[in-house]
């Protein structure tokens, strides 16, 4: 099934008043470190903070007046659940919306803020796959209408309004009363890329939809956490991929099967869907922030983490990258500078064997640190039986090319170690 421009069109008429037409706003940073024009399609700056309220309002408020007295069920993970609360309020529209016991409380807070007496909160599972499950239950119970959250065309329809304004911002510059900073008066589409977030694949369905019928020059490339690329892994294998397990880290885009619509769609039109390290989006996140003032959550710097997986390709372009959203909880913070830090190569951790008699922290630190390394977490046990006790060591380095002097040092003074691998159950508990 195609989405149209005109169901778009449609869309963008039913949203007007109710969402924001957020700015294009231009990156000095981003365009000089990548030697490209790089555009921000800023997202995060709607009320609900993401673009969900766009597709989740347009199949709300096309409800028959029959279906909207049954209600309305959902299942998110957060940003959809709020674009719902938020339309269930301002259309006097009860709703039940079913969240993963793992989303952050900040956006469990923000749903309940939006939807007022009007949205009824439910935690069930740990994943949206869990949740989404207990919502279906719950809507063939009360034979409510479901609005899902990304495989309906109406919802795509609604998140393909951004396609529509990225289009208008760019290829409608004389109709269009606002002149976007650093902005060429003549954009090549052969030369144009437009970057989105891919959860369950709604947002680049819907965007992908309207600028390839606009014109097919224009590339959309779709952007997914690498540890729940299930969209990446159906179109390799040309068939749904539902993952057995998944890294809920990015939360707002970590489901274990993509739609069957949103899967046909994106591999029609999509140009290429590339898995992204968690890692580089939490150090991306930081550089959002410590350079423009941007607060983003994980799934809101997909996009433009992208633009390190392929900066050869983008040089002398223009590319727009889709900030798809910014409710981000403070308390996740120190996690996100963890796995920045690992990314990076720059923090380790290492179980070390040391021989138990004084003096052998001190040797050690003396003669297997390099003067800029530092200690950052230190567990240890004396074992009065045993001549030897394992002592978890995480150490933080200035840079990452400093790692192989320390293992020659600690190979020198006859030290038994090993480093802790990302998949090791110990460093889930650390990290």
């Amino acid at each position: 099934m195609n989405i149209t421009t005109k169901q778009i069109d449609e869309a963008a008429i039913r949203l007007e008043g109710i969402v924001n037409k957020t700015p294009l706003q231009y990156s000095k940073r981003l365009s000089k470190k990548y030697d490209a024009k790089i555009f921000l399609k800023r997202e995060d700056l709607q009320e609900v903070r993401s673009f969900k309220i766009r597709g989740a309002y347009n199949k709300i408020a096309s409800l028959s007046e029959n279906d909207r007295k049954k209600g309305v069920v959902c299942a998110s993970a957060g940003n959809h659940a709020q674009g719902v609360a938020y339309s269930c309020s301002a259309l006097k529209i009860n709703g039940a919306i079913f969240m993963p016991v793992t989303t952050p409380t900040q956006k469990i807070d923000k749903v309940k803020h939006f939807g007022g007496k009007f949205a009824e909160v439910q935690l069930v599972g740990n994943t949206f796959d869990d949740c989404y499950k207990a919502a279906m239950e719950y809507c063939k119970k009360k034979k409510s209408v479901f609005v899902h959250p990304f495989n309906d065309p109406l919802t795509i329809a609604g998140q393909g309004t951004i396609g529509k304004e990225i289009y208008d911002a760019i290829f409608q510059q004389n109709n269009s009363d606002e002149a976007v900073e650093g902005l060429e008066k003549s954009v090549d589409p052969e030369k144009t890329i437009v970057i989105a977030a891919i959860g369950g694949g709604g947002l680049t369905s819907g965007v992908s939809s309207y600028l390839k019928q606009k014109n097919k020059g224009i590339s959309v490339i779709g952007a997914e956490p690498e540890g729940a690329a299930a969209m990446y892994l159906s179109i390799k294998n040309n068939k749904l991929i539902a993952l057995d397990a998944i890294d809920t880290f990015v939360d707002g885009a970590a489901v274990k099967q993509v739609g069957d619509l949103t899967f046909s769609i994106c591999k029609k039109l999509v140009d290429k869907v590339l898995p992204v390290p968690e890692g580089l989006i939490c150090s991306v996140m930081i550089e959002l922030y410590q350079n423009e003032g941007i607060v983003t959550e994980p799934a809101g710097a997909l996009s433009v983490s992208v633009l390190d997986l392929i900066k050869d390709k983008i040089k002398g372009k223009t590319v727009i990258c889709i900030l798809s959203g910014g409710n981000n909880d403070i308390l996740r913070y120190p996690e996100i500078m963890e796995r920045s830090l690992v990314y990076q190569g720059r923090k380790h951790y290492f179980i070390v064997e040391f021989a138990q008699k004084p003096g052998q922290l001190r040797n050690f630190v003396d003669k297997a640190l390099g003067p800029t390394d530092d200690i950052v977490r230190f567990e240890y046990m004396k074992k009065t039986n045993k001549e030897k006790g394992p002592a978890l060591i995480g150490i933080e380095l200035r840079n990452k090319d400093d790692l192989m002097p320390l293992l020659i040092r600690m190979k020198e003074i006859e030290l038994n170690y090993r480093i802790l691998d990302t998949k090791d159950l110990l460093y889930q508990y650390l990290v």
